[in-house]
């Protein structure tokens, strides 16, 4: 657990939980979601002192469950979001206590669509933020805070932290953009390969299903944010100078928020239909090679015809067969079915029946 105490000047890391609030800027209650359980009623203990009012049972809850979608929801005292972010493969194996790695299907960018919630309740004066063990993105806005030189604009309240947070998390989705598109590209170029003879078919299965799982989460990322968006419209200004404009400053943090959202949801959805059209346009190739094949051996059946109809002809059981008896007979016979088998093939290759096609 990590205590921070937040306010214009800056941010300090407390040593233990405090017992009042500061008289300046609010506090941020940053802790494990084991530690969390762990140590639940000195937690709301402190929220009691601190704010009046507890954590719900349905809110802890939903703050202790590892595998709760994104969602919205508040009370009268404090608001409360869940937002999935992604895990790395040691934060999600630490967060369900294995030893060794889930196994994903898929390249390795594929197997970082990982994710797991943190849980945000916002009140006036207190942040309580609920994470999955070692936390990296707890642990890197802390490191941000505490290294912030005098005069760097600070979190107004906990809501705009709230919404910081929720922004970083929102980008390490961005970053996996170039990954995924360098990844599929390559795909692509393989899957429209002729003469590809080996294609990776789990590994593609398991792209499409991770960039389908990737496509839920940000849709519930998108609700929950909308979700807390129309709750701010609903806020009355705060009764102390510039409240109004911290209110509008934390709706614009907000909808920044979701539109960074919509650009994941819009570039998963493009992946989907690449990934897609790459696999029909692999199809057709290798049906218009088939194509191509069974085209050739037809003309060259087609060759081969009148000459098994020769063949047949002199092969009959009559004693008088033109040709039959006469010396140079074979020859004239070989000779026609040569000229005849030229002549086709010549016809067929002008009409390109036994073209390569490109």
């Amino acid at each position: 657990m990590r205590i921070f105490h937040i306010h214009g000047g800056g941010a300090q890391e407390l040593s233990a939980l405090p017992h009042h609030l500061p008289a300046e800027g609010f506090v941020w209650i940053a802790c494990a979601r084991p530690a969390f359980q762990a140590r639940l009623a000195e937690i709301q203990g402190h929220l009691q002192a601190l704010t009046g009012q507890q954590l719900v049972d349905l809110h802890v809850s939903d703050l202790l469950n590892a595998h709760l979608p994104s969602h919205y929801d508040y009370t009268a005292q404090y608001d409360l979001l869940v937002f999935r972010r992604l895990a790395t493969a040691q934060e999600s194996d630490a967060a369900q206590g294995t030893a060794a790695a889930v196994k994903h299907t898929g390249p390795p960018v594929l197997r970082r669509i990982d994710t797991s919630p943190v849980g945000f309740a916002v009140f006036d004066q207190v942040l309580l933020t609920v994470h999955p063990t070692d936390c990296a993105v707890r642990d890197a806005y802390a490191a941000r805070l505490l290294a912030a030189t005098p005069g760097a604009r600070m979190p107004a309240s906990p809501a705009d932290l709230m919404l910081r947070v929720v922004n970083l998390m929102v980008d390490g989705y961005l970053d996996l953009r170039r990954d995924l598109t360098r990844q599929l590209d390559h795909w692509q170029n393989e899957l429209l390969k002729p003469r590809a003879r080996y294609v990776n078919w789990t590994s593609l299965l398991g792209a499409r299903l991770s960039l389908h799982q990737l496509d839920e989460i940000c849709e519930d990322q998108r609700t929950a944010v909308q979700d807390w968006i129309d709750a701010l419209e609903t806020w009355a200004p705060p009764g102390h100078p510039g409240g109004a404009r911290e209110l509008d400053l934390l709706k614009v943090r907000s909808r920044d928020v979701l539109e960074h959202i919509e650009r994941v949801v819009h570039h998963v959805r493009r992946l989907e239909q690449s990934t897609e059209t790459a696999v029909q346009m692999h199809f057709s190739v290798q049906s218009n090679r088939t194509n191509d094949i069974m085209r050739t051996l037809t003309a060259l059946t087609a060759v081969f015809l009148p000459l098994n109809l020769i063949a047949g002809i002199f092969g009959m059981n009559f004693e008088f067969i033109p040709l039959v008896h006469k010396a140079d007979g074979f020859w004239w016979a070989m000779g026609a079915m040569a000229v005849i088998a030229v002549a086709l093939v010549l016809l067929f290759w002008r009409k390109r029946y036994l073209a390569r096609s490109r």
